[in-house]
């Protein structure tokens, strides 16, 4: 959808029609203007032929039907990705992109081999919580969770984010609260700076993939430019002005930061801050990584929490769709992706 068209022909209307007109999108899921019977019947028809409801993205389902993941070809014919992961507890969740490509190159994500081609318009990024939220719909359910822990780095593209995420909280569009959005950057200081200012109880998220600059240089190039010491302090101060805890995100890759020193290294530079780890099994298809083995990531667990710190290890979702970030457009793009319609 061409969401984006929707303030231009609303644009000579009282200003109540775009929030009728929202609500009958966002909240309501209409399938058709002509069935929003609170607006004109001339507006429902202009509305019905520039802005119909229709999505055309490309989907794969796992096959343990845990996850679907949406390749969305946006109006420039580029495309991204999106994935919905159905939890056993009932909770539905998004993990959205916000660009497409990236321009971090973390080893671990194939996102980066892509290159950072351009950012998300927030209507862009709002489309792909639409999307699943009609695709839901068909059962009765609806979307609880939202992470931007797709495609890009969302700091860097920090005014659409927050765009997205107040339309996102907005009790009369998707109504999901501040507390089930989280969004996680490779810790880039402006971002976690604004961040702090406001007032939004979004969760945030660090990704962190080791304790010390040597190996997170070599996983995660930012490094260099945004080094741990300077990253951890701005988290000290995020903590401070907004009370909220975050989350270290460390996705666990063999004989390279899952060792038992490296476990007490991390124990010692997250002493006192008031967080909590989340082990990520590796899942990219990357040659020169390895996932570490189910011991390692029990050891690691072990001596993390042992130190006094909460830590929790994420289910892999969607192995069988290369549901890790930026896996289904890296291979389309390269030729060898396959996938269906709806």
């Amino acid at each position: 959808m061409e969401l984006y068209k929707i303030e231009e022909i609303l644009a000579g209307e009282p200003s109540y029609r775009l929030r009728q007109v929202e609500r009958a999108l966002y909240r309501d899921l209409v399938d058709s203007w002509r069935n929003v019977t609170n607006l004109p019947v001339s507006l429902r028809e202009k509305l019905e032929e520039e802005v119909p409801v229709n999505f055309n993205f490309d989907s794969l389902t796992s096959l343990k039907s845990d996850s679907i993941k949406a390749i969305i070809e946006l109006n420039d014919g580029l495309k991204i990705e999106s994935v919905l992961m159905q939890h056993m507890d009932g909770r539905n969740t998004v993990c959205v992109s916000s660009q497409i490509g990236c321009p971090l190159g973390c080893k671990f994500c194939s996102t980066g081999k892509i290159g950072f081609i351009r950012n998300l318009s927030y209507h862009e990024i709002a489309e792909q919580v639409l999307f699943f939220s009609y695709y839901l719909k068909k059962t009765g359910k609806s979307v609880t969770n939202i992470v931007f822990m797709g495609m890009g780095e969302p700091f860097l593209n920090y005014g659409n984010v927050i765009k997205a995420i107040r339309i996102f909280n907005d009790a009369e569009k998707f109504n999901i609260g501040a507390r089930r959005i989280s969004v996680s950057t490779a810790g880039i200081p402006a971002g976690l700076k604004k961040l702090s200012d406001e007032k939004l109880q979004v969760n945030l998220a660090i990704s962190l993939n080791a304790p010390n600059d040597r190996i997170r240089r070599e996983i995660m190039p930012i490094d260099f430019k945004y080094p741990i010491e300077e990253v951890i302090g701005l988290v000290r101060s995020y903590i401070k002005k907004t009370g909220r805890r975050v989350m270290f995100e460390y996705v666990m890759l063999r004989d390279l930061n899952d060792s038992d020193v490296l476990a007490e290294q991390l124990v010692k530079l997250l002493k006192g801050i008031l967080c909590f780890v989340n082990l990520i099994p590796y899942n990219g298809r990357e040659s020169n990584l390895k996932p570490s083995t189910r011991e390692r990531i029990k050891r690691f667990k072990e001596i993390i929490r042992e130190g006094g710190i909460t830590v929790t290890e994420r289910f892999r979702f969607g192995d069988d769709i290369n549901a890790s970030c930026g896996q289904l457009v890296y291979r389309e793009n390269t030729g060898s992706g396959k996938h269906h319609k709806f």
